[in-house]
């Protein structure tokens, strides 16, 4: 693989510069050599992006692993096991301590005033 990714390109662009030395640096040469020094270097540039594109996968399999072996043992792989030692355990919240951040409860209002029935009686036509 390493003939693939490396040396296949400076072949290429080797073969581009032999060109252009071959023609004395004409202009179809240097046209010529150009255009293959661009194709070493295009099959050089898909190497890398295959790489980095492969790296991706690489770091999603980690993943995945890390979530099965969390599914399985109910603490993640970089963690220490639940009950290992020093770790303290984690504050619980107070049942009775409202939560300033969350709405109360509404307060109840009576259906309607005192001496004064809960519904108004529908509009007549």
């Amino acid at each position: 693989m390493r003939w693939l990714r490396v040396w296949l390109p400076v072949a290429i662009i080797a073969g581009g510069i032999l060109v252009i030395v071959a023609t004395g640096a004409s202009e179809t040469g240097l046209e010529g050599g150009a255009a293959i020094i661009g194709a070493g270097a295009s099959v050089w540039l898909l190497n890398v992006i295959f790489r980095i594109g492969v790296q991706g996968e690489r770091d999603r399999d980690a993943e995945d692993d890390a979530r099965d072996f969390y599914a399985s043992h109910g603490y993640w792989p970089d963690e220490a096991p639940p009950g290992a030692g020093d770790a303290p355990e984690p504050e619980r919240p107070d049942p009775e301590r409202r939560d300033p951040h969350r709405p109360g409860p509404r307060p109840h209002h009576p259906p309607g005033r005192a001496g004064n029935p809960a519904r108004r009686p529908p509009r007549r036509p």
